[in-house]
């Protein structure tokens, strides 16, 4: 069976097919199809607290066609959510029936505890060391989530207004900072040994450029080292000799960034990156929503 999430961020929207299947009473997930599209809709909000005529029209056209793709993937079910821009804008609202209307997809804007609780949905956590601390780290275009993980369950949970657009914007209040770096610290005290889980676009690009393949996971100073390898290039250079997409090469120093600093805050050594995020905690959620109503 196929089920299909719409994950609407501020820096890209994407489009997943998922097919799960069921080998000796045990769900496996398979990714089909990843469609990204970089329309960006944190430029507009964090610059001027709405989405532009001009992207709410680029916005739909990439859903209407999304709507198609997965009625011709005749999936049992899906679901389409929006994150840190919509939910920032003032005409988001608006926008979401407008979506409604044009392409008949029902678009939901989640809070920032729903995203991290939908980010942690992929039950990474059980192919880990059950007794092992961890933080979930995912980092998007308008907002960072953590998830704190320890004694086999869910400790707590926040989400930062601090994403790699609004870097970019230089739109991140030093406050946020303050605020991260002070709840991380409090909420990893004594917490130790502590690894990290990375979620999201960026580090995935990270850990494929790092070349590693017999292990699922980057050191603190194999990430420090990317990261000041990156920094060394300017954006141009990184799209030319790196190969970077644009809509990458300009964020992708500053994902690196957060995930430095909140390691180096949690004196975390490793990050794991199993390369899930939101999109993949929609479908899980979908999938455990089909067995409870069959």
């Amino acid at each position: 069976m196929i089920f299909a999430a719409i994950d609407i961020g501020s820096n890209a929207m994407r489009l997943l097919f998922c097919r799960v299947f069921v080998v000796d009473g045990k769900a496996h997930f398979s990714k089909d199809e990843l469609i990204r599209m970089p329309i960006r809709l944190g430029e507009d909000v964090f610059l001027n607290g709405k989405i532009s005529d001009e992207k709410s029209i680029r916005l739909i056209n990439a859903l209407k066609g999304f709507h198609h793709l997965i009625l011709s993937y005749g999936v049992v079910s899906y679901r389409a959510v929006a994150t840190s821009a919509m939910r920032d804008a003032s005409n988001g609202q608006e926008l979401l029936q407008r979506i409604k209307n044009e392409t008949n997809i029902n678009l939901e804007i989640i809070d920032g505890k729903t995203e991290a609780a939908l980010v942690f949905n992929n039950h990474i956590e059980e192919i880990l060391n059950p007794n092992s601390a961890y933080m979930y780290v995912d980092v998007g275009g308008g907002s960072t989530e953590l998830t704190l993980y320890y004694d086999k369950k869910v400790i707590v949970s926040k989400s930062f207004n601090i994403g790699t657009v609004r870097m970019v914007l230089d739109k991140v209040d030093k406050n946020e900072w303050d605020e991260l770096k002070a709840w991380v610290k409090k909420n990893t005290n004594g917490i130790h040994p502590l690894s990290a889980i990375g979620s999201g676009g960026n580090i995935n690009k990270i850990f494929k450029m790092s070349g590693k393949k017999e292990t699922k996971h980057l050191s603190f100073d194999k990430l420090k080292g990317i990261y000041e390898m990156l920094n060394s290039y300017t954006v141009k250079e990184r799209i030319e000799r790196l190969g970077l997409k644009p809509d990458r090469a300009d964020v992708i120093i500053h994902a690196a960034k957060i995930f430095l600093s909140v390691m180096k805050h949690a004196d975390i050594e490793k990050v794991y990156v199993p390369q899930v995020g939101l999109s993949d905690g929609l479908v899980h959620d979908l999938y455990e929503n089909y067995l409870k109503n069959k």
